[in-house]
Parts: structure tokens; C-alpha cells; sequence
């Protein structure tokens, strides 16, 4: 028997827990399809920006959202050597919300999973793998084909399939969309470390010199550490003794023996291999993709959650009459691509000139304390200046408001 939706939302990450709520608040039948048991993942996007803190006090869920355990991030510095540069300081933006929230995004994921399953019209089901598409005799795509816990095959059949499955995208695939991909220098050892009474409470502290490059972040309790390794060189690179690693993290950032010695061996260092690239076109007949399988993003700045979190909401915004119409047209998918496309393309440019600027010179031992590039010179001498940065960073550009159906009251 074929299952059916008016939506079906391939993953049940930020993107697409946003979108299965916003379109079951407008009475939309969607159907998320999530390949896990549960959300619980380690070195997530934990990042919440103000963008996203802003939508949720809209949804009515702000209360709900404060109540999980966060951290709060005010500012972002990072020292080049002996010299300290302000990056971004969140409390200059406008707005109630003037930090970024660190949750782990498992208890973000519960809570959006928690408030979509109070409408009537929304189904999550995990540990449900999306194996194909289904398609009818023109070539439209008209649902999915997916695997549940126990192995069994189930077609759903839905009016729009909705791709928010990640960089390794199995709608993105089968749906012949392609990427341009473009070159990015690292990859990413991430690691974390125990508080202690060095602490660097409520910011993000980069570290660039000698040819290395980390950047951790106050979680509370620990530390969630990022460090940057040229791409390709993981496995040379772990042939060292792990003691080597952890005597570099306690110079860089002061951390006493006993705090790096939570880093018992390599086991402890999960690596991300960095990917960037972006969809000529977002969708096809039938189907749409948004998010990382849309866009991947580099790590810097964290933004991917929260770009695929505003992608959702364009998305739910403007397909939501449509879908209850059942008359979904790729005329409607290219109003969405053309909603998201200029805030991805700026923050993609923007990553890539960080990496040109910053993280390149750095991992090539080419970036002089005492010729500064200009940008950060003038961060230097402009504290206002870091407001703005902040702001394009924790808001960014054309940031998307929760559509009238889907808000309640705080």
C-alpha cells in the first residue's frame, strides 16, 4: 500500500524539522523522513544565531527554547600571534537577542520534533532511509521510496518532495541536481575540552600562528575545539604520538595537562572533511532541495545551520498555498531559489574570503602579526564596526520572518 503526503521532507535536521512544522502549522500534510533512531549526534552545528532566536520567540517557542541547557556567545576574537582582533561583538546588533545561543542540537531537534507533533497534520519517522524517488511516466518526481528499522520497503507518495538530507544529499543525487564545488584549504580535527579556572566564558577565541589554526567555543562545561589540519593531510598527520596534539592545544590556549589529557588518543579526534558548494539549480519537477543539500557551507562562522534554517522558512512561506492547493509548479521551487539564492551567495563569498585572508596565510605559516591584512586593521581601530560584522554574521542578509500561519503567542 502507498502512503501519502501533500509533503514529504527527506531529513530531520534544522532545515527539516523547520519546514515539517511551518507547513503542518498552515495545515499541510507533511511527512519528515529521518535516517536515525534519534537526533543524538556529537559536533553537530550547535550554533543558534539571533536570526534563528528572533523565529523562535515568533513561533511561540521562545520560552520553550530557554529553557534548554545553552551557552551564550557574545563575541568572537582571535589572536594572531601576540596581537588580539575583535571580530564580531554580538552586543552590538539590534534586537533582544545580542549573542549566539550553544545548544546541542539534539535538544534543539527535540523541540521542534515536540512542537510539529502538535498538529494534526505532521508525521516523523525515524530510522527511515530514503533509498529513491518515485516518479510518474513524464519523468516527475512524485514521492520517495524508503527503508524502515526493520528493513522493510515503503513508497510515500507526495505532491513535492523536499531535500534536506545534507552534503551527501540521496534526494540531491537522484534528482540529477548539480553543484559547483569550490576549493577549500582545510579540513577539521574537532575535539572536546573540559572547563577549568582559565576559562574563557561566553565567547568564540581563534588562535592563528605557526602554522596552526583553532577556534573554541564556551559550551558551559566544556569546551567544543576546532582545529584545522590542510586538507588532506589527516592521515599523516595522525601517524604522530597523540601527546604532540594535546602539548599544542595547552600552548595555544593555556589549557593546563589534565584538561588536554581528556584527549586520550586519536579515537577522540573526530574529523570533518570540509566541502563547500552550491546547486546550479535547487530544483526540479516534483522536487526541491534546500539547506547543506542546496548548499554545503565551510565550518567558519557556523552559518549552515542557520542559512538552511532561513531557507525553511522562505520555503514554507511560499509553497505552503500551493501545497494545499496541490498545484505545485517549478515556477513556485524557482521563488524559493531566487528568495535564498543572494543571502547563500554572500555568505559563501564571505567564507571564502576568510579562507583567503585568514585560514590559508595561517595553515601556511604566512601571516604576519605585524602586517595585519587591512580588514582586520581597521576592526582594530573601529569597535563599532564589529557590531556590523556581527550583525551580518548573526542575522545576515534577507533574513526571513515566520509566516503568519505559523505564529503563537509567546
Amino acid at each position: 500500500m502507498v502512503e501519502q503526503a501533500q509533503c514529504v521532507v527527506v531529513g530531520g535536521g534544522p532545515a527539516g524539522m523547520m519546514l515539517g512544522l511551518l507547513l503542518a502549522r498552515s495545515g499541510v500534510e507533511v511527512t519528515v523522513l529521518e535516517e536515525h533512531r534519534d537526533f543524538l549526534r556529537d559536533f553537530r552545528g550547535d550554533t543558534v544565531h539571533p536570526s534563528t532566536l528572533r523565529l523562535l520567540d515568533q513561533l511561540g517557542l521562545g520560552e520553550r527554547f530557554a529553557q534548554l541547557p545553552a551557552g551564550r556567545l557574545e563575541q568572537m576574537r582571535i589572536q594572531i600571534g601576540a596581537t588580539t582582533v575583535v571580530m564580531a561583538d554580538f552586543r552590538r546588533i539590534p534586537g533582544r537577542h545580542k549573542y549566539i545561543a550553544m545548544v546541542p542540537q539534539w535538544d534543539f531537534l527535540d523541540l521542534l520534533a515536540t512542537a510539529a507533533g502538535e498538529e494534526p497534520s505532521f508525521t516523523l519517522h525515524m530510522n527511515s532511509t530514503v533509498t529513491g524517488l518515485l516518479r510518474d511516466d513524464g519523468g516527475r518526481v512524485t514521492g520517495v521510496q524508503y527503508r524502515d528499522a526493520d528493513g522493510a520497503a515503503h513508497e510515500l507518495a507526495a505532491g513535492l518532495t523536499v531535500g534536506c538530507d545534507g552534503r551527501w544529499s540521496v534526494v540531491r543525487l537522484e534528482a540529477g541536481l548539480r553543484a559547483v564545488a569550490f576549493d577549500i584549504p582545510m579540513d577539521v580535527w574537532q575535539v572536546r575540552i573540559p572547563k577549568g579556572d582559565n576559562g574563557r566564558d561566553g565567547e568564540v577565541f581563534g588562535w592563528f600562528g605557526d602554522r596552526q589554526v583553532s577556534v573554541t567555543m564556551d559550551r558551559g562545561d566544556y569546551y567544543q575545539t576546532s582545529y584545522l589540519i590542510e586538507k588532506g593531510t589527516d592521515e599523516k598527520l595522525r601517524a604522530e604520538d597523540i601527546a604532540v596534539f594535546r602539548a599544542r592545544l595547552a600552548d595555544m590556549f593555556g589549557w593546563s595537562q589534565q584538561q588536554v589529557e581528556s584527549v586520550r588518543s586519536w579515537e577522540d579526534v573526530k574529523l570533518l572533511r570540509a566541502e563547500m558548494n552550491r546547486l546550479h539549480r535547487w530544483y526540479g519537477d516534483g522536487v526541491l532541495c534546500i539547506g547543506d543539500a542546496a548548499h554545503t557551507m565551510s565550518p567558519v562562522g557556523g552559518l549552515g545551520v542557520n542559512l538552511a534554517i532561513q531557507d525553511a522558512v522562505a520555503t514554507a512561506r511560499i509553497l505552503a498555498e500551493p501545497l494545499q492547493r496541490g498545484q505545485v509548479t517549478t515556477r513556485d521551487l524557482a521563488r524559493v531559489q531566487r528568495r535564498r539564492s543572494l543571502p547563500t551567495t554572500v555568505a559563501q563569498w564571505s567564507q571564502r574570503g576568510e579562507h583567503d585572508m585568514l585560514l590559508q596565510p595561517a595553515l601556511a605559516g604566512t601571516l604576519d602579526e605585524n602586517r595585519l591584512p587591512a580588514p582586520l586593521r581597521v576592526l582594530q581601530h573601529a569597535p563599532a564596526l564589529r557590531g556590523l560584522t556581527a550583525y551580518f554574521g548573526g542575522i545576515g542578509i534577507r533574513p526571513e520572518h515566520a509566516p503568519v500561519f505559523a505564529r503563537r503567542g509567546r
